[in-house]
């Protein structure tokens, strides 16, 4: 048989395997295409085609796992916002059906216009502009309240202790993430990461995992100077930037692996390496904070200290979240695809992720280091909270009372941030709810004044009792 006779058989046949292995993908897309002609047809009322084609897309996505998703065209803007950690608006993170009968805010970010006004978790927005948030997408709840920088959004609250719905007008401003807190704030709003009790510890609280975490870490460490201990405060961390995580772990630790990826098959994809290229020296001793809230890369940060001897982990049994997604666009940009591409695996060998049918006793998740477990219930992590939100005031404002409303054009001394108690950020499960009204003459004080958090506590002691007795500090 001459040899271009043959060449033609052979790409005939490889195109028929193509068409074959195609052809159930093809039957799919006629048959969805078909049922939303129908859609457009018969319904009751008229559906848009980006709405159906968005409906099915997040279907089919959300059916895969909890993590992976469809990002639609309004909402991309606001994800890619999140890990540049900036965005516009008033401040606040919040969630809604269904994981909350009604649009809730899970957290105020400090120094925002929510935050000023007094807004804390558990709050529940019942309208924003007039329009009533009952059923509403948080997609649709957070674009009505961006907008443009100076210009006021109505929103009404409902509060976490309960009473009337307030009132309250928001001027929305250009929000920065602040990822990397300290543990008091100076004069001029800068945050001081010697613990105030003993500064001879560093305290800094990593709340996410963005662009600029690792940045800002370093620089954090850089303005403590010589220290002789670090508290590396991740509970409420639900994630973020693999990268990010990776960064942080090698400010740290000088050989050795950070984290591995796997996929499909568990195939070794990625292997990533300390770099030698320390931030704090060995012989600093470190404590990192974990709780339930502890997710995704503070798992990987955590994970990798301890399995490297490098850091006693206090505090609860984190999350259990060992998948990476990666980012997809579609439409030229317009939106994307969050899709689970492959677990991440622990210098010890171990998989962080937690099954559906995994136990208590199954290994997930990051342990405390052995005698380092302190459990906090629901009403000590609220007074953990509150003490925490008043540390985070900038000295010389006042505390606004919980519920009070903005008296806009007012004066101005009667501006301040908000002394209130918020919950945990726990990835994929309802939040806690925010604190309770005013105590009683036998409680404990609502803003928490009182309260010593027993997990800081520990790591305190712990610190403390490796380094040199001190007569003044």
């Amino acid at each position: 048989m001459p040899q271009r006779n043959l060449a033609v058989i052979l790409l005939v046949g490889v195109a028929s395997i193509l068409c074959h292995q195609k052809a159930p993908a093809s039957r799919y897309v006629r048959t969805l295409s078909h049922a939303m002609g129908i859609i457009h047809g018969l319904y009751v009322e008229d559906v848009p085609s980006q709405q159906l084609f968005e409906d099915a897309m997040a279907g089919m996505v959300g059916g895969l796992d909890p993590y992976s998703a469809f990002i639609t065209t309004d909402s991309f803007q606001q994800f890619q916002e999140s890990l540049d950690q900036e965005f516009g608006g008033i401040g606040i993170v919040v969630e809604g059906p269904p994981r909350t009968e009604r649009l809730t805010i899970v957290t105020p970010i400090v120094n925002t216009p929510a935050y000023e006004a007094g807004l804390q978790a558990g709050d529940v927005i019942l309208e924003v502009d007039g329009t009533t948030t009952e059923g509403m997408r948080v997609d649709e709840a957070v674009t009505l309240m961006r907008g443009p920088r100076g210009q006021a959004v109505e929103l009404l609250v409902r509060h976490s202790d309960g009473g009337e719905p307030r009132s309250y007008s928001l001027k929305r401003d250009l929000i920065p993430i602040e990822s990397v807190l300290g543990d008091t704030r100076t004069v001029d709003g800068d945050w001081d990461f010697h613990l105030e009790e003993d500064p001879r510890l560093a305290y800094v609280r990593v709340t996410s995992f963005g662009e600029h975490t690792a940045r800002d870490l370093a620089a954090a460490l850089e303005s403590c100077g010589p220290v002789q201990g670090l508290i590396l405060d991740l509970r409420g961390n639900a994630g973020g930037l693999l990268k990010s995580a990776v960064e942080t772990c090698d400010m740290f630790i000088d050989q050795g692996d950070i984290v591995s990826t796997r996929g499909r098959g568990g195939v070794v994809r990625q292997r990533y390496e300390a770099t030698r290229k320390l931030r704090l020296p060995r012989e600093v001793p470190i404590v990192v904070l974990t709780n339930r809230g502890s997710a995704s890369a503070s798992e990987i940060v955590a994970a990798c200290l301890k399995d490297h001897d490098r850091a006693k982990v206090v505090g609860e049994r984190s999350w259990g979240k060992g998948t990476v997604q990666n980012i997809i666009e579609l439409e030229g940009g317009r939106s994307a695809l969050k899709l689970t591409t492959a677990s991440y695996w622990r210098p010890n060998g171990h998989n962080i992720h937690r099954t559906s049918e995994a136990t208590e006793d199954d290994e997930w998740g990051v342990r405390p280091s052995e005698g380092f477990e302190v459990r906090m219930t629901d009403e000590q992590l609220r007074q953990a909270v509150a003490v925490r939100r008043r540390r985070d005031i900038v000295p010389g404002k006042r505390p606004r009372p919980a519920g009070s409303v903005e008296n806009p054009g007012g004066d101005p001394a009667e501006s301040g941030s908000q002394s209130g108690a918020e919950s945990s950020s726990q990835p994929d499960a309802d939040r806690g709810q925010g604190a309770a009204g005013e105590p009683g003459a036998d409680e404990p004080a609502a803003d928490g004044s009182d309260f010593d958090d027993p997990q800081v506590r520990r790591a305190i002691e712990y610190l403390q009792s490796l380094l040199p007795a001190a007569d003044d500090h």
